[in-house]
């Protein structure tokens, strides 16, 4: 394999995993940034359909994304660089942090820095909702779209249902048999 390979690798889930703040849901822009717009490893498509099983998995969403694109990228070796890359910057800036935080925890400006940076995040997240509901409308047709994202916000705001069974209900929804001339899940 090209060294090149390794070290784009390894920048691209490093610089997205440095600044992937507020968990892993904010950091998937960031890294579809470097997979699909920098590094043109995957499409739009791929990796929106990537997004959506890797949501249906156990564990952090980094981590597995990391784990998928290294491997597909560059084997069992590219996926250890991503996932090391995705990894050590939060071990390091965790350290780092929470040695400050607790030294400045009742600082104006600590607590002024964590309500700057929320927004923010809201926004990242926002994109990536946005995304899903793009690709949804494309895959399933946007009347089926809206329905079951109303459904759906019904059914967790309103019945209090937990994630996992909505989820589990979609999943069932999409094995459905289609009738035809529908678009398929």
């Amino acid at each position: 394999m090209d060294p090149t390979l390794y070290k784009n690798l390894f920048i691209a889930f490093f610089r997205s995993g440095i600044l992937g703040y507020g968990g892993g849901p904010s950091s998937i822009p960031l890294i579809h940034k470097e997979v699909v717009e920098i590094y043109h490893w995957m499409s739009d498509e791929e990796f929106n359909d990537l997004i959506a099983l890797s949501n249906t998995l156990p564990g952090p969403i980094v981590t597995k994304l990391a784990g998928y694109i290294g491997y597909r990228i560059a084997g069992v070796v590219g996926l250890l660089i991503a996932l090391f890359a995705s990894v050590v910057p939060t071990v390091i800036l965790m350290i780092v942090l929470i040695s400050m935080l607790t030294s400045f925890r009742d600082s104006p400006r600590v607590e002024g820095m964590t309500r700057a940076v929320t927004p923010v995040v809201g926004v990242m997240l926002f994109t990536i909702a946005y995304s899903f509901i793009k690709h949804s409308g494309k895959g399933i047709g946007w009347n089926k779209t809206l329905i079951l994202g109303l459904v759906s916000v019904m059914a967790f705001l309103w019945l209090k249902l937990h994630p996992a069974l909505l989820i589990g209900a979609l999943i069932l929804y999409a094995l459905l048999p289609q009738k035809k001339g529908e678009k398929e899940a």
